[in-house]
């Protein structure tokens, strides 16, 4: 009886532990396929964003932001029992959330920086709603076609502030466009104008951006203007209509200092080891020094530009460093970060740690150059070592003409400087020439 006894209490157990396994499958969350449309709470104002779910399971599951004609994945997966936690790649920050009994997604967009404070949005999502801004059916006619380019002025006490240029197209109610600074640009855009009044807004895995203003009667300014990087700042603005809008020269912010014509640093590797410049390793290479942040957008638009232009190149006689600040002064923290770049990205050129995400301490560790304006900056350095130019920031595809520009002569630099001879291959030549 013992023995039945024992038996029977197994088998009760076996089923309970059979039940408990199915409740767990019934209560494991999932996102419906197809459309979303989310909104963010930032302080007073709605920033509405768009994905699309693709997989029947939460393990198979895909999330992609949709912004204009820009596309960015993402991996879903579930966390805590009925939680969903989706990663933003190579940035380190996660939407998070629940879906509740009427299907909405709940959550919040936070940074996994650890004790990074004020770190938080949150968010409400809904299935199978397409709109950014307006319900169909509600839109008001435009006072304008928006259409082209506009001078941005940010209203500020700085009086250095920097002012941008704003790249806009619109269809009907329609808007898109990107807005470019000394650091590069906002990635592209999409929005509405109703009346006079018009909305942009940008989710791409980094904090959200979100912009609007009215247009003025003469239909050429803009009044009113704000732009909202999420949780980081708010700008006020003006802009002007200008066909002939520029900025800054981007290979002119950052120079070395009088007296230098080399630039030397020594930083540890992802496994600690100290690298430096001066190693036999780029001793009469071309090599492209390129400062970034794993938190940076341009900076990885920029290493997505350059991981596979150094993988088909790097046979020609060019190396290429990567040197990561970080929102930690941690070398585990950052191998974790800057690792995660490298594997997604596949990188094949040296990632260095330089310490912590911030322009001054960048300055310093760097002392050749006069100031770092902007992460990301690329700097390019001839076969004798010496610094041949210098970019500030960097503008991806979205620019348009900019990035046509830039590209265009990145590879004619690079080309010219990588056809200079070798000095150090001439010199053993030379010596074996003597013997």
């Amino acid at each position: 009886m013992k023995i039945n006894f024992i038996k029977g209490a197994c088998n009760v157990s076996l089923l309970t532990l059979s039940l408990a396994s199915t409740a767990l499958a019934v209560e494991k969350p999932t996102l419906k396929e197809g459309k979303w449309r989310g909104e963010f709470q930032v302080n007073e104002t709605r920033v509405p964003f768009n994905f699309e779910i693709k997989g029947k399971t939460i393990e198979s599951s895909t999330l992609t932001l949709l912004n204009g004609s820009r596309r960015d994945d993402f991996k879903v997966k579930a966390i805590s029992g009925d939680s969903i936690f989706v990663k933003m790649n190579t940035y380190d920050a996660a939407l998070i959330g629940k879906i509740d009994e009427n299907g909405t997604f709940r959550g919040v967009y936070k940074s996994l920086v650890p004790n990074f404070r004020g770190n938080s949005l949150p968010f409400v999502a809904e299935f199978g709603k397409t709109y950014r801004f307006v319900e169909p059916g509600k839109d008001l006619k435009p006072v304008t076609n928006v259409t082209g380019k506009w001078n941005v002025k940010i209203i500020s006490k700085d009086p250095n502030a920097a002012n941008s240029i704003a790249q806009l197209e619109q269809k009907g109610n329609k808007l898109t466009g990107v807005l470019m600074t000394v650091v590069g640009d906002t990635r592209e855009l999409e929005g509405t104008i109703q009346g006079n009044e018009f909305h942009l807004s940008g989710f791409t895995g980094p904090s959200p951006v979100a912009i609007k203003g009215k247009i003025n009667d003469d239909l050429t300014t803009i009044s009113d203007g704000e732009i909202s990087f999420g949780i980081y700042v708010t700008q006020k603005f003006e802009a002007t209509k200008d066909k002939n809008a520029s900025l800054p020269d981007p290979y002119k912010l950052t120079f070395l200092k009088e007296g230098y014509k080399k630039l030397d640093f020594t930083f540890p590797d992802l496994t600690g080891k100290q690298v430096s410049l001066s190693d036999d390793k780029y001793k009469g290479k071309v090599v492209i020094v390129e400062i970034i942040g794993t938190w940076c957008p341009n900076c990885t638009d920029q290493t997505r530009f350059l991981a596979p232009w150094y993988k088909a190149n790097k046979q020609r006689g060019v190396e290429a460093i990567a040197i990561g600040f970080e929102q930690k002064d941690d070398l585990e923290y950052a191998k974790y970060t800057l690792g995660k770049l490298r594997d997604f990205f596949g990188i094949e050129y040296d990632i260095l740690f330089g310490g912590i995400a911030d322009k001054k301490v960048a300055t310093e560790k760097l002392a050749a150059l006069n100031r770092m304006a902007a992460f990301p900056t690329t700097i390019i350095i001839d076969r004798k070592g010496d610094v041949r130019e210098i970019y500030t920031g960097y503008t991806g595809e979205v620019t348009g003409k900019y990035f046509k520009e830039y590209t265009k002569k990145f590879n004619k630099v690079l080309d010219g400087l990588i056809a200079e001879p070798n000095p150090y291959e001439k010199a053993t030549i030379t010596t074996a020439s003597l013997k």
